[in-house]
């Protein structure tokens, strides 16, 4: 099967005055459609700058990025843009919520330029939502919600259109380590039950051994791309999950107050592949 995502002799060099500044020197990757993708590295090893490289959010100097047979590297400006509307998700540290609307209107924006209708828009947004425990909180503005409610009501708009790929650059940085667990048991659940590829960029090593595939970036390079044993991913997110035990809520309404009991054990294999398999292929990128 052909990789979802892939880059070839990936480079990007930056001007810093008079010096030029190697971000990324030659980086060839591949990560295969469904995964859950963690990039870790230092502060400055390049990670971010992969991530943007690979959501076409900047150019390369020079190499190749591939999703899916498009080569978005040499798209110009317009053709990436309507690609990202149409094929990818992004979630962001500072949540980027418009402060001015209502948690379903910031989570219908992806669907304005899809051609639906207002009132299906807010349908749709308040669905995700609800799946997101956050069905009662569709008409809060951004300041009357918690950092982790705001950090799902992202999650919800990166997902309400479907892409096949969602990037997240350090989605987890501003919340505190319990919401930063609720928030990844979401993203994994999406993952699983929906096919849907997630490449995440972290500093918190243990929320990326929760993940499939583990490519470590070192001074611009791959200094390694592992894909995780399955029992050892699986161990690894029971033991995160322990301490979610009892208090995790499974796509309830956190407004009514609604706690779904979970064993760490449960939490960890609660989206299962199998689920996966029951929902219908979406089009290719």
């Amino acid at each position: 099967m052909a990789p979802i995502i892939h880059t070839v002799n990936l480079c990007k060099v930056y001007a810093v005055g008079k010096e030029r500044v190697v971000a990324l020197n030659d980086v060839s990757i591949s990560i295969e459609k469904g995964e859950f993708c963690c990039i870790v590295g230092q502060s400055g090893s390049g990670k971010s700058t992969l991530l943007n490289q690979l959501a076409g959010l900047e150019k390369p100097t020079r190499g190749k990025v591939f999703i899916g047979s498009h080569e978005i590297s040499a798209m110009t400006e317009d053709e990436l843009a309507k690609f990202r509307q149409a094929h990818l998700g992004f979630i962001f540290q500072s949540y980027n919520l418009l402060p001015t609307m209502t948690a379903a209107e910031n989570v219908a924006l992806p669907l304005m330029f899809k051609g639906i209708s207002r009132s299906q828009r807010l349908a749709m947004a308040r669905k995700e939502l609800k799946n997101m425990g956050l069905g009662g909180r569709a008409e809060h503005m951004p300041t009357e919600m918690s950092g982790g409610q705001q950090q799902r009501v992202g999650i919800a708009r990166a997902f309400v259109s479907k892409p096949r790929v969602i990037f997240a650059d350090e989605p987890t940085g501003n919340l505190d380590s319990i919401t930063s667990k609720q928030v990844l048991y979401r993203m994994l659940q999406i993952s699983k039950q929906m096919g849907t590829t997630f490449v995440m960029v972290t500093h918190e090593p243990e929320l990326a051994s929760c993940a499939d595939r583990i490519i470590t970036i070192l001074d611009g390079k791959v200094q390694s791309d592992v894909v995780q044993d399955p029992a050892t991913r699986e161990r690894n997110r029971e033991a995160l999950f322990a301490s979610l035990e009892g208090n995790m809520r499974i796509g309830g309404d956190s407004a009514s107050g609604e706690v779904h009991q979970k064993t760490a054990a449960e939490l960890a294999s609660y989206a299962t592949p199998a689920a996966a398999a029951q929902q219908p292929e979406q089009p290719k990128p």
